[in-house]
C-alpha cells in the first residue's frame, strides 16, 4: 500500500531506485585499498603460491625439423632508416636470424640477385622488450646472442658555431686572409 501512494504518477524508471531507498539500511561503506583486498585474501588460505617453472622448450611439442630446432638468432633493436627522420620502427626488438654456413646460397648469373635454399634467413619477429624476446628464444630452444642498442648522440650546438674560426683547412671552403691594404681594411679570399 505505501509503494502504491509512493509510486503513483511515477515512471517506471523510478521503481528500482525508491525500492532500493527502502531496502538498504542506512550504513556508510567502508572504503578499502586493493592491497588490503589482497592481503585479505592470501590470509584467507584460498589461493596458493606457485613456484616459478622451468621453461619448457617448445621444440618438443612443436614438430619443427631439426635443422630449425638449435639456430642461433640475433636480438637486437633496429636502428633508424637512413632515409627517412621518424623513430617508430625503432621501438621494438627484432629476432633475426643468422645465415647458415651450409644454406645453398647461389646468384642468379642474368640478374644478378642472390638467392638461398635456407627458409628461414628473411624471418624476423618483433616484441615489445628485451626479456619477452629472450623468453620466446629460450622457450624455443634457440642458441641466441643479444646486441647493444645504440643511441644516437646529440651534441649542444649554438648557431654562432657555424661561424667560428678554425685553424684547419674547412672541406667545403677554404678561407685565408690575404693581406692588409694600405687603408687598414682586411680582405678575405675564398676559394673551393
Amino acid at each position: 500500500m505505501i509503494s502504491r501512494v509512493l509510486l503513483r504518477g511515477r515512471s517506471a524508471a523510478s521503481y528500482p531506485s525508491i525500492t532500493r531507498a527502502y531496502s538498504t539500511k542506512n550504513t556508510v561503506p567502508q572504503k578499502t585499498t586493493h592491497d588490503e583486498n589482497i592481503k585479505e585474501h592470501k590470509a584467507s588460505g584460498l589461493t596458493t603460491p606457485h613456484p616459478p617453472k622451468d621453461v619448457l622448450t617448445a621444440e618438443v611439442i612443436s614438430g619443427a625439423p631439426e635443422t630449425l630446432q638449435r639456430r642461433q638468432v640475433r636480438i637486437y633493436k633496429p636502428t633508424k632508416n637512413t632515409m627517412q627522420s621518424g623513430t617508430y620502427n625503432t621501438h621494438q626488438w627484432r629476432v633475426d636470424f643468422d645465415i647458415l654456413q651450409g644454406g645453398g646460397r647461389w646468384e642468379h648469373p642474368l640478374m644478378g640477385w642472390s638467392s638461398s635454399a635456407d627458409y628461414m634467413q628473411g624471418t624476423h619477429v618483433k616484441f615489445q622488450s628485451k626479456e619477452a624476446a629472450i623468453h620466446f628464444c629460450e622457450k624455443q630452444g634457440w642458441d641466441y646472442f643479444v646486441s647493444k642498442p645504440r643511441s644516437p648522440k646529440f651534441k649542444t650546438k649554438q648557431y654562432a658555431a657555424n661561424y667560428y674560426h678554425c685553424e684547419y683547412d674547412l672541406p667545403h671552403l677554404i678561407t685565408e686572409l690575404i693581406r692588409t691594404t694600405a687603408a687598414g681594411k682586411v680582405r678575405l679570399a675564398h676559394t673551393k
